[in-house]
């Protein structure tokens, strides 16, 4: 990584603020901390974190509400955004990616899993990366050609349907990134599009088929990432 990272940390519960950011703190981040959303929108403002831990439940002003609010700044576009949450349900990881979130965590907290978990995060930070667009992107044995449509595996070329192309565009555009089934829908296919609701999972398992299945995990309950 190319730089000290900022971590915002936002908590309405002061011992989870402390053992957070105690543990961040021992990997060289830099970290503040806010126990509400009005704080933590004005620490955005005036220090730009690279990335902000949000806590879901908290009064007056949720974590989906304060996520809304630094996403619809066009100056926050660079700010990674990952939900911490008690509620393990699929429906509430799904509305966390669907309100702009790059990830989430489960509480109880364990420290190794989170310092692993953001540190995959900042990987995918624009800081870390040359802003000029590459053509060519290598991933393992994978090398994809986005000019030319073009795939290889080792040396071998791989044929992909349009679809399935844009596909692996879109969820290797962000290695680490869970893509939620409405995202993919969206952006693969345009939301005026009515498919069926087995058309992600057979585009996926084609792909599995085609490039081999360590690539691309299943989140249950929520969507697909790629991994290499």
């Amino acid at each position: 990584m190319t730089e000290q990272f900022k971590i915002l940390l936002v908590d309405d519960e002061e011992d989870i603020l402390q053992f957070v950011k105690y543990n961040l703190e021992k990997e060289g981040f830099l970290v503040d901390t806010a126990t509400n959303g009005e704080r933590a929108l004005e620490l955005v403002a005036s220090s730009k974190p690279h990335l902000i831990l949000l806590d879901i439940m908290m009064p007056e002003m949720d974590g989906f509400e304060v996520c809304g609010k630094i996403k619809s700044e066009k100056e926050n576009s660079d700010i990674l955004i990952c939900f911490l949450t008690a509620r393990s349900e699929s429906f509430t990881q799904i509305n966390a990616l669907d309100n702009g979130a790059d990830d989430f965590i489960s509480k109880p907290i364990k420290p190794r899993v989170l310092t692993s978990r953001i540190k995959a995060l900042l990987r995918r930070h624009p800081s870390n990366y040359i802003q000029e667009e590459k053509s060519i992107k290598n991933f393992g044995d994978l090398s994809i050609d986005f000019e030319t449509y073009e795939l290889f595996l080792g040396d071998q070329k791989i044929n992909l349907s349009k679809k399935e192309f844009n596909l692996l565009k879109l969820i290797t555009s962000k290695p680490g990134k869970v893509y939620s089934r409405t995202e993919i829908f969206n952006k693969v296919w345009g939301q005026d599009v009515i498919v069926g609701d087995r058309t992600i999972d057979v585009h996926i398992r084609k792909l599995r088929e085609k490039i081999g299945s360590k690539y691309i995990q299943t989140i249950k309950g929520v969507g697909y990432k790629f991994d290499f």
